[in-house]
């Protein structure tokens, strides 16, 4: 275990530059999703159609989540070292071991497919009571094909763990976007002649891409995929023992999404494809900052509560925190203030009506409020889970987890008792007198929730961890704050001044006049952060002054498993 945890650098820059790394990676994944999500917008539109189409997802991405999450990289590539060390080169072991979990998983995920695939038409009236007859049946059709991506990504799942330790990483990068590509295949090829069924294919298309990406380093390493007979019941208990919190926890989360999206069919039309797009956006940040700096602290901290250094695991986790908070909170400022031309450039053409923008606009900054949240609950959550510790962060995820769904009931009967209220959010967003408003109490409650989820598991790990280091990470709030509401401020002010140049009718005057707002709203906050005196724009500049792609931050660390 000591060589799979060995530190990478000794200084932070190790997980900064290793967080740049793989936010370039996620970066381009996402450039990709936007093209998907345009591509829907434009074709489609919120509509009857698309609403069926994102319910679909619903069951088979609970599924995916449930039993993937049992057997991800993050559990099994430790339990694999342990059982395979000593091998010096023979790979033998360690392809025994990965064709027992893909037995086992294969078995699995079959039989609960199977079982769901008869279950999903009572399923569907939970799922979308809001939906019509014809709708449903649409949903049930659609979902049964989508049926087939969980068990796709669940093997592609497993081929990643042989990538990663052969050290492949941009052939395990690249496959979210094959998988987006698979389902840009359906939009624009499968969907004029095969309507929504198309669109489902292209799911299936997507995920058997992403599988078939790391196909060639399999074969270049002679593993050979296989179903075995005989199985070490008591390796695999262990591993399942020790994933399960993570498990119930992811579930948990994507059961809450499944009710919000429930919620959302009793709405107006193209109500659940507004949730949906609003939601695919703020992800944008989530997974090119909060995920990048996750992943990149978390075999460090795993490694130095391993060794009992527990002084610089909570150093190492504050820099990480802090890391988070300097980009996310411009981002959400940003976000905020220039809402409705990310979407509009984003999404706005075709089907996408100027309504549409301004609902998806307004649900996007909602959304947007909780992206620090959202970030930093996948750092404490890695951080517990490097100290074995799984309880904590089950009983608090799943806790708010259905106090989400309680606030979104809670939000949607104040969003119809009281006017005055519905009337403030409207006026707020400037969306009155557009159909479906009730949208954003759904949104308010998940990001709620979700904050309130952040402060209870940080004041835990706090009370648990980081006694006595809490002192830089309020230097760093207060200080990228103070820079965020300006950037905001100043972006604001900066749009009225382009307008006079920009024309709104146009692609480019709305991309040009929220750009250059943009710019200039940050050009103030990196100012004020370096009159500040920031210790994060100091690391940031001095990790940009080095040549990061050169340094093997992920791979010295994944060379050591197969010594």
């Amino acid at each position: 275990m000591k060589r799979f945890f060995s530190i990478i650098h000794k200084e932070f820059n190790g997980i900064n530059e290793a967080a740049f790394l793989l936010a370039l990676f996620a970066f381009f994944s996402q450039i990709l999703a936007l093209v998907r999500d345009k591509s829907l917008a434009h074709f489609i539109g919120p509509s009857p159609t698309l609403d069926v189409y994102y319910a679909a997802f619903r069951v088979p991405d609970f599924i995916y989540t449930g039993i993937v999450s049992l057997i991800s990289i993050t559990v099994l590539i430790p339990f694999l070292l342990e059982k395979t060390k000593g091998e010096d080169g023979n790979h033998e072991k360690l392809y025994r071991f990965l064709n027992e979990f893909l037995t086992v998983f294969s078995v699995a995920i079959i039989v609960i497919d199977s079982a769901v695939f008869f279950a999903i038409p009572k399923l569907s009236s939970l799922i979308a009571p809001g939906f019509s007859g014809a709708e449903r049946l649409q949903l049930i059709n659609v979902s049964r094909i989508m049926l087939l991506s969980p068990i796709l990504l669940g093997i592609s799942n497993l081929f990643g763990i042989l990538t990663q330790i052969f050290r492949k990483f941009f052939i395990f990068a690249l496959s979210p976007v094959f998988y987006n590509i698979g389902i840009i295949f359906g939009i624009y090829v499968l969907w004029p002649s095969l309507g929504i069924y198309g669109l489902a294919w292209g799911v299936v298309i997507g995920a058997f891409l992403h599988m078939l990406v790391q196909v060639p380093v399999l074969v270049k390493n002679r593993f050979t995929p296989r179903l075995v007979r005989k199985l070490d019941f008591r390796y695999i208990k262990q591993v399942i023992i020790f994933s399960l919190p993570r498990a119930l926890a992811m579930g948990a989360n994507s059961l809450s999404v499944i009710v919000l999206t429930a919620l959302a069919t009793n709405i107006a039309v193209g109500s659940v494809s507004i949730f949906n797009f609003s939601f695919s956006l703020q992800t944008i940040p989530l997974g090119i900052i909060g995920m990048s700096y996750a992943v990149a602290a978390f075999p460090i901290l795993t490694q130095l509560h391993t060794l009992g250094n527990l002084e610089d695991f909570k150093i190492k986790f504050v820099s990480a925190a802090r890391q988070i908070i300097f980009w996310a909170f411009p981002l959400t400022f940003l976000f905020i203030v220039l809402r409705a031309h990310i979407v509009r450039v984003i999404l706005g053409s075709g089907s996408f009506s100027w309504s549409h923008t301004r609902l998806t606009a307004a649900a996007f900054a909602i959304f947007a409020i909780s992206i620090i949240a959202q970030s930093l609950l996948l750092l404490l959550a890695r951080g517990y889970y490097a100290a074995k510790n799984t309880s904590r962060p089950l009983v608090v995820n799943v806790f708010f987890s259905f106090l989400i769904i309680v606030l979104a009931y809670f939000f949607s009967w104040i969003f119809d008792s009281y006017a005055g209220v519905r009337y403030f959010l409207e006026s707020l967003f400037r969306v009155d007198s557009i159909a479906g408003t009730k949208i954003l109490a759904i949104a308010f409650a998940y990001s709620v929730g979700t904050i309130l989820n952040c402060l209870a598991l940080w004041y835990l790990f706090e009370k648990d961890f980081l006694k006595g280091y809490i002192a830089p990470f309020r230097k760093t709030f207060f200080q990228s704050f103070v820079a965020s509401f300006f950037i905001g401020f100043f972006a604001y002010g900066a749009l009225s001044f382009f307008g006079n140049f920009f024309s709104l009718d146009t692609f480019w005057g709305v991309f040009l006049q929220a750009f250059f707002a943009g710019i200039f709203g940050i050009t103030i906050g990196v100012w004020l952060l370096h009159v500040m005196k920031s210790e994060e724009l100091s690391q940031v500049s001095s990790t940009l002054k080095h040549k990061f792609w050169k340094t093997q931050v992920v791979a010295e660390q994944q060379q050591e498993l197969l010594k």
